[in-house]
């Protein structure tokens, strides 16, 4: 995407070139239909996204090499190092990805660019690339009308790559034409003033056009009419390899803490790899030609040889930055820090994923369980119960009864400044995303998420409600009082281990998860309640004001638990969509509990 302070100047470039050169029109069109090309074939792949891609990127990324490899064949396929880039900062903001792995692909996706010179080079400008782009261009808008989904995505593929070979057939011939009129090869500077100056005429021109691969498409172009000399072609693919970076650093502004520290990597390791085949052009030159004559290219097929010099300067910045991949993580760690805000903000739904399937659903859901984890710390803090407690072997009713001191956190603040402002950000994301989407069980999922942050939300009321009593009488003398409300904090602590222990359990067995024995115990408890406090009514063992008070409580401790349990029992799922969209729609409800509480011997309606 062009920057907006670069339009009027590039307008005017662009009227002044075309008054001045029939041949000028030409190239330009070719870059023009090459960039509409490459951004078909984005929306194509995109379309291509959905699915597993979660399992993919996950079985495709847990070592290094993999990560690389996955960088290497992805960018091979889709020949746009930017894109993989920015759809890998996506993923890395919506949790998919760790930040080593990110780095992985980046490293692989620096070498896989380099296909598409050997492509070009090799075939592209030796053939009528019209004649092979004029039918993917009819099958393929033909396709794109289709209402089939992947229908369409494989239209705007193989449009895409027929708009890719007729811009480059287009920058060809208007290269070959202003052969015949202008020499540009007079232009040519020798020795390390020329490296620098095209290596940096090379970033601008990526900077502008936002793709290194329709920089290095004409500077091929370029060479193949000899417009251009062999060494300063090299200085310039030098340079579109640094600029290609800027799409990274536009693409993590409002991205995640680990995005923005992608995109910096990515600016590191094209740098450094930049400063190393400048430094060392002309012993990279001297290896070019040696391997040349190795490989059978001749000596006098220049976009061949620029093609192994790409390769070549990468796979060097690949092996010097690899050892050094633990100091630059560190190293990004350290400039890049997470900011400590008083308003607590999103970090997975940064990035813009939301156009992309599966990272918005997993955008969502891994918020909205950071929201359900920062609740059940309010919660316990709430209940004054030490929050390490939570994850304690040591048993509910003797943390319980030796938590007697009132923890004095200030549940109000810490609802309003965290939990309320995540959950309003994840509520606008879900509208944002949810309007782009047909598909069905995806809105479904969505919704079901949602409505999980909402009981997450109650969960949270529910606790300020039971919390105002609970500290009165927490240093009240009725020790049957204090009994009471140690029971229902047992019956809330017991709730949230239990959903943890399900929690980790579906997630080693990459199952759905059910909570319905959990829902069972929750009623049953609480009619014990009710009638354990008719009892205390009935032998005077506490006065009418409090049995009130304790009836409203046992209320709000019901609707906690059930809360907390609704929003497990979506959140907490290891399955995969289908597989828990329809173990949602067996799972009990609260009716049909009831029911069975009503008539232990038969069973709910269904």
């Amino acid at each position: 995407m062009l920057r907006k302070s670069f339009l009027p100047a590039i307008f005017l470039l662009l009227a002044y070139g075309f008054t001045v050169s029939a041949d000028f029109k030409t190239i330009t069109a070719g870059v023009a239909i090459f960039l509409f090309g490459m951004l078909a074939l984005e929306e194509g792949f995109k379309t291509f996204t959905a699915g597993g891609l979660e399992k993919i990127l996950r079985a495709s990324t847990n070592k290094l090499w993999k990560s690389m490899t996955f960088g290497v064949l992805t960018t091979a396929i889709m020949q746009s190092s930017s894109l993989v880039s920015v759809i890998t900062i996506s993923f890395l903001s919506a949790g998919l990805l760790e930040l080593t792995s990110g780095i992985g692909i980046i490293f692989g996706a620096n070498l896989g660019t380099t296909t598409g010179a050997w492509l070009v080079a090799g075939f592209g400008l030796k053939v009528n690339l019209a004649a092979y782009a004029m039918p993917m261009l009819v099958f393929g808008i033909v396709l794109i009308f289709q209402q089939a989904k992947s229908l369409k995505g494989a239209g705007y593929v193989l449009a895409g790559l027929g708009f890719l070979l007729l811009g480059i057939q287009y920058m060809k011939e208007g290269f070959d034409s202003v052969g015949q009129t202008i020499d540009l090869a007079a232009y040519a500077v020798a020795g390390y003033p020329g490296v620098l100056a095209f290596a940096g005429i090379g970033i601008a021109a990526t900077v502008i056009m936002q793709s290194s691969h329709a920089t290095l498409i004409l500077i091929l172009a370029a060479l193949a009419s000899q417009q251009i000399s062999y060494e300063n072609a090299l200085a310039l693919a030098i340079g579109s390899n640094v600029g290609t970076t800027i799409t990274a650093l536009i693409a993590s502004l409002g991205s995640s803490t680990d995005g923005k520290r992608l995109a910096l990597a990515h600016l590191v390791f094209n740098t450094v790899t930049g400063l190393l085949a400048i430094g060392g052009i002309y012993q990279l030159m001297g290896a070019v030609e040696w391997l040349s004559q190795h490989i059978g290219i001749a000596g006098d097929n220049y976009t061949l040889q620029l093609a192994v010099f790409h390769s070549l300067f990468n796979l060097l910045g690949i092996v010097v930055m690899l050892p050094l991949m633990q100091v630059l993580v560190k190293f990004l760690k350290k400039i890049i820090v997470e900011e400590e805000v008083e308003i607590e903000r999103p970090i997975y739904l940064s990035g813009g994923p939301g156009d992309i399937r599966d990272a918005a659903v997993e955008a969502v859901r891994k918020e909205t369980i950071r929201l359900y984890d920062l609740a059940a710390g309010v919660i316990v803090d709430g209940l004054s119960i030490n929050r390490d407690m939570l994850e304690s072997e040591e048993k509910v009713k003797r943390v319980v009864k030796k938590s007697t001191d009132i923890i004095d956190e200030d549940i109000d603040d810490l609802y309003e400044r965290k939990l309320k402002a995540l959950y309003g950000a994840i509520v606008e994301y879900v509208i944002r995303s949810r309007g782009g989407y047909t598909d069905g069980k995806l809105k479904e999922e969505l919704n079901a998420i949602r409505q999980a942050g909402q009981h997450v939300i109650e969960a949270v009321k529910g606790v300020k409600h039971l919390r105002k009593n609970l500290n009165r009488f927490m240093k009240s003398d009725n020790r049957f009082t204090m009994k009471e409300y140690n029971r229902l904090r047992r019956l809330i602590i017991t709730v949230l281990r239990d959903i943890e222990a399900a929690r980790k359990a579906a997630s080693e067995a990459k199952s759905p998860l059910s909570l319905d024995h959990l829902k069972l115990d929750i009623e049953e408890k609480t009619r014990e309640f009710g009638k354990g406090l008719d009892d205390l009514i009935r032998n005077e063992r506490i006065d009418v004001q409090t049995a009130t008070s304790l009836m409203n409580d046992i209320s709000y401790c019901r609707e906690i638990c059930w809360d907390l349990v609704k929003a497990g029992s979506v959140l907490f799922s290891a399955a995969d969509l289908d597989e828990t969209v329809a173990m949602r729609a067996i799972t009990l409800g609260e009716d049909e509990i009831a029911e069975m509480m009503e008539n232990p011997n038969g069973e709910a309606a269904r």
